[in-house]
């Protein structure tokens, strides 16, 4: 068997499109999944392909500007970080410094459509339990060995290795290579392994995938920018030889000040190095270490020609600025969300009223008026293709009174939250309205304001924080990393198995009507546990200066610059 579409779930899925019980876009979205060229799907749908969208060949970069020029340097402000282990990247600004010199075997494109990136295509069978995966021919690594599907799967059996820690493993997809050994740790936690035979390497370039359940989403969890292919040879920090397949190399890091890549043209072993994804323009890519707050005044300043974000509250300073302003509609979030096994809010009724207390469409009026979405405390946003539509939320100080009452909180109650801004002051925002609606109900909210550094630092251990959630191409990626049982990034200790089961079960269901319908069991359970407060989900803003062309404005603010270009 080789890679390619799956025939008879693609007929399925044109056959709901002509039924209307598949939108034209989810259309192109599920045919892409199922293994069809973009183009393909978008000419299937009888839509054309958005210029953004469009690709050159089989490659899965837009095509290139006919007036584009090569060579010069970018320069961006964003945070510099460390890069120690691709695998473990927690955040997407260590992701964007790697992620021109690391390639992934799909890539998430600006218009949220998923196509193969090291991959020359894939197949699901039928079931969505076995999926093959066929590689590019003629990828080299920096150092000549040319890439393989050993390499790819030495990096899928890392990730599902659980003492690695990797997030990648509360992915469906590597999820589904995971088994509990029966054992539980000292601290009664169940043990888990990898799953013997799960990865096979059918030949040099083809790999196949045995998953012990049904999942749809494995392109999209190989797009996660945790799931870069790094060398087999890797050994941390990744930062000291940064042995990729892209057309960059890792020039200097300087954590916390400068992160320096330069276009690679000659092997380790003396030999012209060819990129196999076709011409590329700038010479040079820099980060520079600047805070969110700081962007746009570097920006302003020229010390930069492009930034990673700025927030709702600088749009003022945005226009006043001579550039381009660049938005887009996300399922960026902020979730203040609570450890349900840690007084006070191992006692649900807590929990609860602190949500009935809270006003989610006011607060996201507050922070970003018209141009965010108002959440549901389920992490599910209306971009999502499965979501589906439960009642409004209605706030009810009253009823969160009494509920603070019969948790023995007749005359209130004092909670402490931390939040570190880590995507711009609009967070604190949100806490500061939040704090002005419970107090309303007699919850009195201390705000803890800590740097954005010292909030990573806690944010899996502290009681009760305000984390930024970035976006996920798809609800139910998200859902498992934050929200299984047991899984790395679970930072609330929700632990529901009637949720992993009804989240299984609408992974595993191809139709998107009826995955939706399987998904209002899943958002009401999480919901109705009072584990999250989840008041907006986020526009993302950035900018760049007129010299700068083809910069992508990526809802997971992804940097892929393939086809950027700069003015000298």
């Amino acid at each position: 068997m080789t890679a390619g579409p799956n025939h008879r779930l693609l007929a399925r899925a044109r056959q709901m499109m002509e039924t209307d019980r598949l939108s034209r876009r989810g259309f192109v979205r599920v045919a892409s999944l199922l293994g069809a060229s973009a183009a393909s799907a978008y000419a299937m749908a009888g839509l054309p392909e958005p210029a953004a969208a469009q690709t050159a060949a089989d490659l899965p970069f837009p095509p290139a500007d006919p007036d584009a020029r090569s060579g010069g340097r970018i320069r961006i402000g964003m945070n510099v970080q460390e890069m120690e282990d691709p695998a473990l990247f927690s955040w997407g600004e260590m992701a964007n410094q790697a992620r021109h010199v690391l390639d992934y075997v799909a890539m998430a494109g600006p218009d949220n459509v998923t196509r193969p990136m090291l991959a020359a295509g894939w197949q699901p069978s039928d079931d969505l339990r076995t999926w093959t995966i066929r590689l590019r021919d003629g990828v080299t690594w920096h150092n000549g060995d040319p890439l393989t599907a050993e390499d790819v799967a030495w990096n899928v059996r890392r990730w599902a290795d659980p003492t690695l820690g990797s997030a990648n493993s509360g992915l469906s997809t590597f999820a589904a290579m995971i088994e509990e050994t029966g054992e539980t740790d000292t601290e009664g936690q169940p043990i888990k392994r990898a799953i013997s035979g799960a990865v096979e390497v059918v030949d040099r370039l083809t790999l196949r995938l045995h998953l012990s359940k049904a999942v749809l989403s494995v392109p999209e969890d190989f797009s996660n920018f945790a799931s870069a292919i790094v060398h087999p040879s890797f050994t941390p920090p990744w930062s000291d030889n940064p042995i990729g397949t892209g057309p960059y190399t890792l020039k200097r890091l300087v954590v916390g000040e400068r992160c320096e890549l330069e276009r690679i043209t000659t092997r380790s072993d003396g030999e012209p190095f060819e990129y196999w994804g076709g011409e590329v323009f700038l010479d040079e890519i820099h980060y520079y270490d600047f805070s969110v707050d700081n962007q746009l005044v570097a920006l302003a300043g020229g010390d930069v020609d492009a930034i990673f974000e700025f927030g709702p509250e600088q749009l003022p300073l945005a226009r006043s600025i001579d550039g381009n302003i660049l938005s887009v509609r996300t399922a960026y979030c902020l979730v203040l969300r609570m450890q349900v096994d840690q007084p006070p809010f191992d006692d649900p009724r807590v929990r609860k009223a602190f949500q009935l207390a809270v006003d989610n469409s006011a607060i996201a009026e507050i922070v970003f008026a018209e141009d965010a979405d108002v959440g549901e405390d389920h992490h599910v946003s209306p971009i999502h293709p499965e979501y589906f539509e439960l009642a409004p939320l209605l706030r009810d100080v009253e009823e969160s009174k009494r509920l603070l009452a019969k948790a023995g909180h007749g005359d209130g109650i004092e909670l402490n939250i931390d939040v570190g801004n880590t995507d711009g002051v609009w967070q604190q925002g949100v806490c500061e309205a939040a704090r002005d609606q419970v107090a309303e109900a007699g919850i009195r909210l201390n705000i803890n304001l800590m740097p954005p550094s010292k909030y990573w630092e806690i944010w899996t251990a502290t009681s009760f924080g305000a984390t930024s959630w970035a976006h996920r191409p798809l609800g139910t990626m998200v859902l498992s990393q934050a929200y299984r049982s047991g899984v790395p990034w679970n930072e609330s200790h929700f632990s529901n198995p009637e949720f992993d089961a009804a989240l299984d079960a609408a992974e595993a269901t191809f139709d998107p009507a009826e995955r939706r319908v399987k998904m209002e069991k899943v958002q009401r359970l999480l919901q109705e546990s009072g584990a999250i407060v989840q008041p907006l989900w986020r526009p993302i803003y950035t900018m760049t200066s007129h010299r700068v062309h083809d910069f992508p404005a990526h809802p997971s603010k992804y940097h892929q610059l393939n086809k950027t270009w700069v003015e000298s």
